[in-house]
């Protein structure tokens, strides 16, 4: 098996859709030997702003010197960006050396008339035989969705928990209110970890600190009155956190200060669970951070944002950032959606400050065609044009908005790699 028919091989498993359990994953790694079981973990979940927690955390950690696994998902351009090792995506070579052995343990599997793994399952035991190999002091894990019963809660306590802001996404699996919802996520939560946590709605920290008690961990909330901008624009930020003045960031919003924020307080209490990391590896870590397609600056004539907001939280946080890089300007908007989402009181958020939206197909068997999202923006007596292709819809929008424009892509993360994949040939 060579890396292309390891991916193959991966992709065809979503034919067993995603399914929320342990029990396939818990199956496949004790055959592996339960790789798992041998690492140490800041296990992350959240609605909004997991990928770049977890990019600020990572970081951290890697510029106190220790070797860094990271997992995050769905990737953006390439399949191998999911599974890092400080900062270097995996090998094709490991991808169809761990996913051969994989799929010797799957063949078992069916043999015996077990549940097959899905996709995200496979990928997840992919990855944590890969940071075993490579012998990673420790790994950030993102959660794929929910956090109770996804497939990386397989994990015992790890060292770290984080909850990140927590919003309606998914209701039809994780439930229809915050408090369903935020049980879900806070079911990373174990004897033996500690917890941080984006400051959230009454609703949701209640059922996060229940569970937190429940089972004796400490909680810290992130202080985000304590966090003072000294200076902002699409290309940094500096601010001040608590104790700590003079910070810097490379990603754009004022979320960004925030998630920053949470970052450092897993950083504080991992430090005082005896991980060596100090000041200054907190500052060059939060620089050095880089996290793709989420308020990504692409081209400055005209200014061409990329975002990968896609539920009504995320793409009010858009909207917020854009207003105040942007005040007084109207926008071209560039959007693609999946069906499942609220993606009408994502239209009517970003309404108020929209000049006009192409609409565009996103490559997933879940996708609202663009036509129809044109025709429901039209609707709401707004101007929409379906354009299909990205890259089409991209040349249309620079040549509507002009070089003085500005253009924001948002809707979907499935479509941002197209995006990137554009101003990258222009170069």
């Amino acid at each position: 098996m060579d890396h292309i028919e390891a991916l193959k091989y991966i992709r065809e498993s979503l034919k067993f859709g995603s399914i929320l359990g342990l029990e396939r994953i818990e199956g496949l790694l004790e055959r592996m030997d339960n790789p798992h079981r041998k690492l140490k973990y800041v296990h992350v979940a959240g609605t909004n702003g997991k990928g770049s927690t977890v990019a600020f955390i990572s970081s951290i950690l890697m510029a106190a010197g220790y070797r860094v696994g990271t997992y995050t998902s769905p990737s953006i351009e390439r399949f191998n960006e999911r599974i890092r090792v400080n900062g270097e995506d995996i090998e094709n070579e490991a991808i169809a050396r761990i996913t051969s052995d994989i799929r010797g343990h799957i063949d078992s599997i069916e043999s015996e008339g077990l549940e097959n793994p899905t996709e995200f399952e496979i990928t997840t035991a992919l990855a944590f035989k890969y940071f075993l190999d490579k012998a990673c002091d420790i790994v950030v894990l993102e959660v794929g969705l929910g956090g109770r019963l996804d497939s990386t809660n397989i994990i015992e306590s790890p060292e770290v928990c984080v909850i990140t802001t927590i919003d309606y996404d998914h209701i039809e699996i994780l439930g229809n209110t915050l408090s369903q919802i935020a049980s879900e996520k806070a079911g990373i939560i174990k004897q033996g970890s500690d917890v941080v946590i984006y400051p959230q709605d009454e609703e949701a920290e209640k059922v996060i600190y229940q569970k937190a008690d429940s089972v004796g961990a400490k909680v810290r909330k992130a202080e985000f009155e304590s966090i003072h901008i000294l200076a902002s624009d699409v290309f940094s930020q500096t601010f001040n956190y608590r104790e700590l003045t003079g910070l810097t960031i490379r990603l754009a919003g004022l979320h960004q200060t925030r998630n920053a924020s949470v970052a450092i307080e897993a950083a504080k209490l991992l430090k005082e669970k005896g991980w060596v990391i100090d000041e200054a590896s907190i500052r060059r870590g939060l620089e050095s951070a880089r996290w793709p397609g989420r308020f990504e600056l692409l081209s400055e004539e005209p200014i061409f944002i990329a975002d990968g907001a896609h539920n009504s939280q995320g793409v009010a946080m858009l909207r917020g950032n854009l207003e105040q890089l942007f005040p007084d300007r109207k926008i071209t908007f560039i959007m693609g959606v999946l069906a499942d989402k609220d993606y009408t009181k994502m239209i009517g958020e970003m309404a108020p400050i929209a000049q006009r939206f192409i609409t565009v197909d996103v490559d997933n068997k879940r996708a609202l065609p663009c036509e129809e999202l044109a025709e429901i923006i039209e609707e709401m007596d707004m101007e929409a044009i379906a354009a299909h292709d990205v890259h089409t819809a991209i040349r249309l929008a620079i040549l509507l908005a002009g070089n003085d424009g500005v253009i924001c892509s948002f809707g979907s993360l499935y479509y941002v790699g197209k995006v990137r994949e554009y101003f990258k040939k222009s170069l």
